[in-house]
């Protein structure tokens, strides 16, 4: 590892989980991943950038990997760019949509499936990126976000896996955890999240970036791969 790297991933990482081990910090599925040392994270140099693309690819894969051998609950992946700290939320979406279009290119490029439980669709209500074989939700957050739930001092991607939702609807512990989660950010915030719906309802693209968008906003991705 570099020595930007290293010292990064240490600074970086501190202040992740600093953030997430405030009281007010409304997820508690972050925190149960925090205090059971799942929450995975890689520091990266800047969001606007396609530099760090393949290490974060890399990351993914090993993730989804793991995953399908030990299928742990409540493990989140989390990627931290150090700048640029001054984007503005429609900077923002467009720099992640940019990574997250140049991370499922690199999927198709390495012969990955797109997981067949969610539609590679984005307009689709049952769309989930797709990675490794497995899909995931992203929550975009950066230092200036509207949502102080999304408020964090650098630009950061979170990965969740999609099977952890479903497991937990199985179990029917989802809706009480999405409300609780709904609950305490409403205490933060002073409002609930107008962006947040349940799976399958409407296009999980839509809450990723935490801007709040119009019903007539699109993503910015096209998956390139066949078969879906």
């Amino acid at each position: 590892m570099f020595d930007w790297q290293h010292e990064a991933q240490e600074r970086l990482q501190s202040l992740l989980f600093a953030h997430i081990g405030e009281q007010a910090f409304p997820c508690v599925g972050a925190k149960a991943a925090l205090a059971r040392g799942t929450l995975n994270v890689l520091a990266c140099n800047a969001i606007d950038s396609a530099w760090d693309d393949l290490r974060i690819h890399d990351a993914l894969l090993r993730w989804a990997e793991e995953y399908r051998k030990a299928p742990a609950m409540y493990r989140s992946f989390a990627v931290i760019f150090d700048r640029p700290v001054d984007l503005d939320e429609a900077a923002f979406e467009r720099a992640l949509w940019q990574r997250v279009q140049s991370l499922s290119d690199k999927d198709v490029w390495r012969g990955q499936e797109y997981d067949d439980r969610v539609s590679a669709d984005p307009a689709n209500p049952h769309f989930s990126l797709s990675f490794g074989g497995e899909a995931f939700f992203i929550v975009g957050l950066h230092p200036n976000a509207s949502r102080p739930a999304r408020r964090f001092e650098r630009p950061a991607l979170i990965f969740n896996l999609h099977d952890q939702f479903e497991r937990l609807r199985q179990e029917n512990k989802y809706e009480g955890m999405r409300e609780k989660i709904m609950s305490r950010d409403e205490r933060l915030a002073g409002s609930r999240n107008p962006m947040l719906a349940p799976h399958g309802q409407s296009s999980e693209a839509r809450q990723y970036s935490g801007r709040i968008v119009d019903d007539g906003w699109a993503p910015p991705f096209e998956y390139h791969g066949t078969g879906k």
